[in-house]
């Protein structure tokens, strides 16, 4: 059994909030960090501060500081409606190159779902949904779990190393994602390939424009409905993974953001998304990444972020 705890490092007290007011209580006096507090958990916090994998593609560095961030605005949250225990497990230790994160990170998360948690974890770097999706691969089976992109862009880009931008072209090549399994939700054409758009939709890849969203009355109506065609195909037991780089969003909500744009999800868009995908009994692990810190304005970036977190704790069935 993989010791979490040694792989980890232990988030800083300093950053559980609590006004010392009996009658307003708040997140950070809530959720547990001793070790002994795990086993009992229905969910459980991880960050993964690194943003190489973003440097490697180009992008403005900065998101390895969103997890301490993050937790920040999220702690100073009240528990309104939370009945869930959650436990913040720290950050994941950053190794000398990013595949030894990755591996790192990989060991925790298939840990933390082999004990039948559930799961949020705080990027750095989107390309920690590699290792977050292989991880659902080699505790479901690859027959049985179902991958959610939602991000501006696909994520499958071609590259010699290992970046933000290849996280999904590696679990589709390396089989441990099925196509018909993976949805890309969110994505808009102007930043997009046309080569890589070829790619999946050639694969079988359920594709959710940002402009398809846009055309259902609720943000959440198409992706609900092929998700619901796709359990009906196959198992009410199909796990679900959902990937949300807060890239998607357009800037006027989340300016602190690795690769900013003036359009994307409205806020409450991105808020609805988070509730469906909190609301599926089968939902085990939600991922938010592409965070940058440097360039937040107000917090509003880590504040979206630390409400979506907030949601996932209370509509998590």
């Amino acid at each position: 059994m993989t010791n979490i705890f040694e792989l980890t490092g232990r988030p800083d007290e300093g950053l559980f909030f609590s006004r010392g007011d009996r009658d307003d209580p708040r997140m950070g006096e809530i959720v547990r960090r001793d070790q002994k507090y795990y086993e009992t958990a229905d969910i459980v916090i991880l960050g993964c501060p690194q943003d190489e994998g973003v440097r490697r593609n180009n992008g403005r560095i900065g998101a390895a500081a969103a997890p301490t961030k993050i937790r920040e605005q999220f702690y100073k949250l009240t528990p309104f409606n939370v009945r869930k225990r959650i436990f913040d497990l720290g950050d994941v230790r950053v190794g000398a190159t990013l595949e030894e994160t990755h591996d790192t990170h990989l060991a925790v998360v298939r840990q933390i779902l082999s004990d039948g948690k559930r799961l949020i974890v705080l990027g750095g770097g989107n390309d920690v949904s590699y290792p977050d999706g292989r991880a659902m691969a080699e505790v479901f089976g690859v027959e049985n779990w179902i991958a959610v992109n939602v991000d501006s862009h696909l994520d499958v880009r071609k590259a010699e190393q290992r970046n933000s931008g290849t996280p999904y072209r590696q679990l589709l090549e390396e089989e441990f994602l099925r196509p018909e399994a993976f949805y890309e939700v969110g994505f808009q054409t102007h930043f997009c390939s046309p080569i890589y758009y070829d790619y999946i939709r050639d694969l079988g890849v359920h594709r959710v424009s940002l402009e398809l969203l846009r055309s259902r009355f609720g943000a959440d109506d198409e992706l609900r409905e092929q998700i619901k065609q796709n359990f009906i195909n196959h198992s009410s037991t199909v796990s679900t993974f959902f990937g949300f780089d807060l890239d998607a969003v357009r800037s006027s909500d989340a300016p602190g953001v690795s690769a900013p744009s003036p359009l994307g999800l409205r806020a409450g868009e991105f808020i609805q998304l988070v509730k469906y995908a909190a609301s599926l009994a089968n939902t085990k692990l939600i991922e938010f990444s592409e965070v940058n810190p440097n360039f937040d304005i107000d917090s509003r970036t880590t504040k979206l972020v630390a409400i979506g977190m907030h949601r996932v704790c209370t509509g998590t069935q």
